[in-house]
């Protein structure tokens, strides 16, 4: 499988479930990545996954761990920063172009070509991108992706089982917040007023994952551009 084959098969948002604005600034497109992408983005994380710079559990500064597994590819994201290695002390996995690429067309299909006045929307510069395994049981707490030096929109790819993922408000991780249903495949993007919007995902639907994919639990691959 070549870089190239990696990421073909997409296709626009599926008319059951259509595009929609859930908060100025965040555009869900379901449906995204049709089955073969989902299959191709499956296999590319596991060989993200493998050691060195592998998957691995992350610690808070708190002395508690996270209930996900991550692994960073172009910089190494730990809390709450960016460095070139990672947990093993060996050099970060490379962003792939290909990831890249995917990502400039998802924010242009998700504000057009001009942007839509969205800061970073246009010339797209993504370089890190987060890839986390939630297994069954898994959530992630809300907070603030806000360790970039950049306001360029973040893209968020879903794949296995569906998840509750609860977006914010950029003041505070109380209400007023709106509850999304991910499904493997679909694409949300957020930038402008939504970038700096508390999120995470409040608890995953085991079993909802399509069976071909070999995949127990939930995959997200989020890009950003560091500004770094």
């Amino acid at each position: 499988m070549t870089q190239g084959e990696l990421f073909g098969g997409l296709f626009d948002a599926s008319p059951e479930r259509g595009r929609s604005e859930p908060a100025p600034g965040a555009v869900l497109l379901p449906g995204w990545l049709d089955a073969a992408a989902q299959l191709r983005l499956v296999a590319a994380c596991r060989d993200w996954a493998r050691p060195p710079a592998g998957m691995h559990t992350v610690r808070m500064p708190t002395g508690g761990t996270m209930s996900v597994r991550m692994v960073s590819l172009g910089l190494h994201w730990y809390p709450y920063g960016y460095r070139r290695t990672a947990e093993d002390g060996t050099p970060v996995k490379p962003f792939p172009p290909e990831l890249g690429a995917l990502a400039r067309r998802a924010v242009a299909e998700a504000y057009g070509r001009t942007g839509g006045g969205i800061a970073g929307a246009v010339g797209y510069e993504p370089d890190v991108a987060i890839v986390n395994h939630y297994p069954h049981g898994a959530r992630m707490g809300l907070h603030q992706d806000r360790d970039e030096r950049a306001d360029a929109p973040v893209v968020s790819l879903s794949l296995g089982d569906t998840c509750v993922f609860r977006l914010g408000n950029a003041d505070t991780r109380t209400r007023p917040w709106t509850d999304l249903e991910l499904r493997g495949g679909d694409l949300l993007v957020f930038g402008g007023p939504a970038r700096f919007a508390y999120h995470g995902v409040v608890r995953t639907l085991p079993g909802t994952a399509d069976p071909a994919l070999g995949l127990t639990g939930r995959l997200n691959i989020t890009v950003r551009q560091s500004g770094l």
